[in-house]
């Protein structure tokens, strides 16, 4: 196929089992993804700065300030075995687009153990991790499970990336709920392996709920490159520091996360207008997200041991130097919590920033 001269029989069609629009530049794993379910498929065509909703497909072009190149080569170089791919420029009733042709693949091409296929116009997980059905012995397990299965549909890729990460966390739980959970899911495990366990659970739930956040920065700044204007300087050193434009967007949005790693929920938000102005969490809830963390820097800088910082957050709760302990239950609905959380500014920021979904 001449993309360049079908190009104007192949927009204004309906996106297909071969065809898929995007208004913006996506990062290299969710590309990979879709070069992946392609190549699995029947092959098919990406065309970037063409959006389509609500049935309407409107030619928007994409950014001169990024270059997609070098996020299809990056994409490319998560896939195993590389598929055969065409990818240009080409300019549409005045527009920049970007245009990747996927050629079906004779073996099954993956990306981080994963197989994706399509499914009419869909990507589909062919070995997903998150199953929607689960024979948990705990029904919060089983609730969240079926809940992340349903959180999957439409979202970005780091929302997709953090829905892996909980889905692995919740296998973990239900293998050893032995020393987890010995007596109930409601009470502190009394075991000093479950307790070292659970704090390792509990920090890397909440680590991942700030590199979502770091991922959907790096994701809106792809695809709004407007967005990284800021008066703070930057050194040379810092520039020079990153290989290339890409991989100092995401450096900038780790950059971002500073005060959100010290604790500061309220700070890190009001110094994000991205997520601010998203407008989907309110006083009360920030309160709550600030509440996790700092139970995230007890287990991972205290060993558990409540200090004068965490009565803060706490006050009248606990006593100081005494030891901080979670039932699975309490856990799991922090869990709960923060997949609701990053749900809603999935869904907000898709919207406002019209980011690539899978």
């Amino acid at each position: 196929m001449n993309i360049s001269r079908d190009l104007s029989n192949i927009i204004g069609k309906p996106e297909n089992e071969k065809l898929e629009y995007k208004a913006v530049l996506p990062p290299a794993r969710s590309l990979a993804q879709m070069i992946a379910a392609f190549a699995n498929s029947n092959g098919g065509i990406i065309i970037l700065g063409v959006n389509e909703a609500n049935g309407e497909i409107k030619i928007t072009g994409l950014s001169e300030d990024f270059y997609a190149n070098g996020v299809t080569h990056k994409a490319i170089d998560l896939l195993s075995p590389k598929p055969s791919i065409k990818y240009e420029y080409l300019s549409h009733q005045g527009k920049r687009l970007y245009v990747i042709e996927v050629e079906k693949s004779l073996t099954v091409v993956s990306i981080e153990n994963k197989i994706y296929t399509r499914n009419g116009s869909k990507i589909v997980l062919s070995n997903p991790e998150i199953k929607q059905t689960n024979t948990s012995r705990l029904p919060l397990i089983t609730k969240l499970t079926n809940d992340l299965f349903a959180f999957r549909s439409s979202s970005t890729g780091a929302k997709s990336k953090f829905l892996d990460h909980y889905s692995g966390v919740l296998n973990i739980i239900d293998d050893v709920g032995n020393i987890l959970y010995p007596s109930s899911a409601s009470a502190p495990t009394t075991n000093q392996e479950g307790k070292i366990l659970m704090r390792i659970l509990l920090s890397s739930c909440a680590d991942n709920f700030e590199i979502y956040l770091t991922d959907l920065l790096y994701e809106i700044y792809l695809a709004n490159p407007a967005t990284l204007k800021s008066s703070q300087q930057i050194t040379i050193k810092e520039v020079l520091d990153c290989a290339d434009m890409q991989e100092f967007v995401l450096y900038w949005a780790k950059k971002k996360l500073s005060k959100l790693q010290r604790g500061s929920v309220k700070g890190f938000i009001a110094d994000n207008s991205q997520i601010k102005d998203l407008n989907v969490l309110d006083d009360v809830q920030q309160d709550n997200i600030e509440k996790i963390l700092q139970i995230r820097h007890l287990y991972a800088h205290r060993n558990g041991i409540v200090d004068e910082k965490f009565l803060q957050f706490y006050p009248g709760q606990y006593n100081l130097n005494e030891e901080h302990q979670l039932s699975v239950e309490d856990m799991l609905n922090h869990f709960s919590y923060l997949i609701d959380i990053i749900d809603k500014i999935d869904k907000a920021a898709i919207l406002k920033y019209q980011l690539a979904t899978l």
